[in-house]
């Protein structure tokens, strides 16, 4: 439990604490996964078939990268949502009880 506790990912309130939320080792890890994963399957759906004929171009690499940046990013993106800590004000209201 202890350990648990430790490895916790950090969480981020202002844009400069984002790096370190994203750049974290756990969740680096797991949106490198994503994006390998996703992307691989969307660069054999999308793109394999031009590679295999020989008419890959600089454009075509260029689409390979964004194929696989795009979920990197939407993934990113997950981790952010998920780590966002409230802003100090709307946590005391919502702790105060309204009346």
């Amino acid at each position: 439990m202890i350990d648990r506790i430790a490895d916790q990912s950090p969480t981020w309130r202002r844009w400069q604490e984002i790096p370190a939320v994203c750049f974290h080792p756990r969740n680096l890890r797991s949106t490198l996964v994503a994006a390998a994963m996703v992307g691989t399957l969307l660069f054999l759906i999308n793109q394999l078939d031009v590679v295999l004929s020989g008419g890959a171009s600089a454009r075509l690499w260029i689409k390979v990268a964004l194929t696989y940046l795009m979920p990197f990013t939407v993934s990113n993106y997950g981790v952010l949502v998920g780590t966002r800590r409230p802003a100090v004000a709307s946590a005391e209201k919502m702790q105060r009880p309204e009346m």
